[in-house]
């Protein structure tokens, strides 16, 4: 008989979920780990290369991978993807969730906007920004975070563009270079390392002994996907604020 636990036991268990791109490695197993009382389900949209066009033709995916989960019953969909989210700046995000709710007939989030959601639960005013990103995609991000009322002291970019390459990047990458980061620009209030296909949860607790607080974009979307299920974020790292139904226009 096998020891594995039978993630059907409990009728009463949340389903999440996970519209990923299609070369993303890091969402489900990220997601599977850090929380124990809900399934994680995902639905791909094709993606090689992290850059414009292909984020542009991802996105034209979206609604039917919202569909799908739909036939599992979800409890809440997420766009887990940091630029493809926030690529076309403001009113972009705020459609997906509307078009992927619509979809799936349950809420939706996408990680940009619950990156600003925790921002604003935080009280965050001066960011340091670690991605893997190439250029373009970093200015997108920056232009962004500025138009959200964010100040971005130092954003700092790894210029990988392969997704399956930022998905080999490790937990350790991703503490070296947000520590780099910081010693950059030491008075920041929030530290955030982006995007959902960088491994980033096993080290939050760890750069939040730097006295900052650190958000990253797989720790904003559980965070938020919490707020609209009613998730449990105990297990998740990092001292959160309670995700009680903050709002964005």
């Amino acid at each position: 008989m096998s020891d594995f636990a039978d993630p059907t036991a409990d009728g009463d268990r949340l389903k999440l979920g996970v519209v990923v791109p299609s070369s993303n490695t890091t969402v489900e197993p990220e997601f599977a780990h850090w929380v124990s009382n809900a399934s994680v389900h995902a639905a791909r949209m094709r993606l090689v290369d992290v850059t414009v066009d292909g984020l542009d033709t991802m996105a034209d995916d979206a609604v039917a991978a919202a569909e799908r989960l739909a036939d599992a019953d979800v409890d809440a969909v997420a766009y887990a993807c940091t630029t493809g989210s926030l690529v076309h700046g403001h009113g972009f995000d705020a459609e997906l969730e509307d078009r992927l709710g619509d979809a799936a007939g349950v809420p939706a989030v996408a990680t940009a906007l619950s990156v600003r959601r925790l921002f604003d639960a935080l009280d965050t005013s001066r960011v340091a920004v670690a991605t893997p990103y190439i250029d373009e995609l970093n200015e997108r991000e920056r232009s962004y975070l500025d138009e959200s009322g964010f100040d971005v002291a130092c954003l700092d970019g790894r210029g990988i563009e392969r997704n399956t390459d930022i998905g080999r990047l490790t937990p350790a990458d991703a503490r070296e270079q947000a520590l780099a980061v910081l010693e950059t620009a030491p008075d920041v209030d929030t530290l955030f390392v982006s995007c959902t296909n960088y491994p980033t949860l096993a080290v939050v607790d760890e750069l939040a002994e730097r006295g900052v607080s650190v958000v990253t974009s797989n720790l904003a979307t559980l965070w938020d996907l919490s707020r609209v299920t009613g998730l449990d974020t105990d297990a998740l790292p990092g001292d959160l604020p309670s995700p009680s139904s903050p709002t964005l226009d």
